[in-house]
């Protein structure tokens, strides 16, 4: 664990070498997030709900969806080059190193200036909270801690799931940032206003809706008590195949030759 800490310090020592371009980076990300947000509050000046939900509640879908999908991509963004390692020939200077593979690729490629998007999302969620008309107890407040916190591992989990897909198709599958980019953008808001079909595949094939929507109507007292409450944890069930996935591609890894 120490070797993945001087990792972490020794990236973050690296980007923050130019202070200024670091915190201008970080601000574009904070800035540009709240076009989204922006695109939310004008819908909401036309209209007075969407799918039974009030502008307040989306914000909370909004927010909660976002802290997820920075925190996922600062931890698992890094995957992204991946594939771009299996055609170079990078990774199998990796292989014959004694640590986590994984831990190997992401460490070097996080990118800290995603943390803005971290704190946009925090300050939505600030917003959102006390206009969603929730009714904050303890319990729910746990609740809404682990929604950002399982959230956070199906995106990453996503992000895993890309790169494991990388040792069958070498190059990449641009296609599939719908899984990860574009999530984000679909958990705008809640998932049923996409449809039931949506809603059954974000539920049983990519858990988004068990962080998401579920959990929601358990907060605004219109879902099935405790165990929509409790539905996040469910969702961690995700790493399961995923990880499976990757290992049975790690374990047929063949050298491209580069």
């Amino acid at each position: 664990m120490r070797v993945y800490w001087k990792f972490f310090i020794m990236e973050l020592k690296s980007q923050m070498q130019y202070k200024v371009s670091f915190l201008l980076t970080t601000l574009g990300q904070f800035l540009t997030a709240f076009t989204m947000f922006f695109g939310i509050k004008f819908l909401f000046g036309r209209i007075s709900g969407v799918d039974n939900f009030t502008y307040g509640q989306v914000l909370l879908c909004f927010s909660v969806i976002m802290m997820s999908f920075s925190i996922g991509e600062l931890a698992g963004g890094g995957l992204t080059v991946f594939s771009g390692m299996l055609r170079e020939g990078d990774l199998d200077r990796i292989l014959v190193r004694p640590r986590s593979v994984i831990g190997q690729v992401i460490m070097p490629n996080m990118d800290f200036s995603r943390v803005g998007l971290l704190v946009q999302a925090a300050v939505v969620l600030g917003i959102a909270m006390p206009a969603s008309g929730v009714q904050w107890t303890w319990q729910k407040v746990l609740v809404l801690g682990i929604m950002t916190i399982c959230g956070s591992v199906v995106f990453f989990c996503l992000f895993l799931l890309i790169a494991a897909l990388s040792f069958f198709t070498i190059q990449p599958l641009e296609c599939l940032n719908i899984l990860t980019y574009g999530m984000r953008q679909f958990g705008q808001y809640p998932f049923s206003v996409y449809g039931q079909t949506v809603l059954r595949l974000l539920t049983f094939v990519i858990p988004l809706a068990l962080v998401q929507y579920y959990p929601l109507l358990y907060l605004l007292d219109r879902g099935d008590g405790i165990l929509y409450g409790l539905s996040p944890l469910a969702s961690l069930l995700f790493l399961i195949p995923v990880c499976v996935l990757y290992r049975i591609g790690l374990r047929n890894y063949q050298s491209t030759g580069s």
